[in-house]
């Protein structure tokens, strides 16, 4: 299947499963953008792929991510039963960090968990929206050999 930047929503969209041969020819095409331009916070959403995390963060209730700062980043924000927001650390196993780093040969946003083997790196789709792969140590991250693959809507609620 040939994949247009403009079908994202549709993958998106797609309960049924998404391919991650899809999501990979979707992220070749997408521009980099920079740990600067990707402060503040956004909610998230797993692309349907079958990944074990597609089924693991909805049951921990999970709302998103909050970049404050380049030193400062909460990867795990959580709904708690009261509805208030919080930043999961247990789950993430502390906090993280944002910083531009190199994968798949280009140079994007990319936020290091403190605590795991774990990068998210992140590509924009459009002015309000990132997609994200989680890469790390293959134990940690990989299900079958593939990657986690999400979206980040920039929260309008900051």
């Amino acid at each position: 299947m040939a994949v247009s930047v403009e079908s994202w929503r549709e993958l998106a969209a797609r309960e049924s499963g998404v391919a991650t041969a899809d999501l990979d020819a979707l992220w070749a095409q997408l521009p980099t953008v920079h740990a600067e331009e990707i402060l503040g916070r956004w909610r998230g959403a797993a692309f349907a792929t079958g990944h074990p995390l597609c089924r693991a963060l909805p049951a921990s209730r999970w709302y998103g991510k909050n970049f404050h700062s380049l030193t400062r980043a909460e990867p795990l924000i959580c709904r708690a039963e009261d509805g208030s927001l919080f930043s999961n650390v247990e789950l993430g196993g502390g906090e993280a960090s944002l910083w531009n780093i190199e994968f798949r040969g280009e140079v994007t946003a990319t936020m290091v968990y403190d605590g795991r083997p774990v990068f998210d790196h992140f590509k924009r789709l459009d002015e309000s929206t990132l997609m994200g792969i989680m890469n790390g140590r293959p134990d940690l991250v990989l299900a079958e050999g593939e990657y986690f693959y999400f979206l980040l809507e920039r929260d309008g609620e900051c």
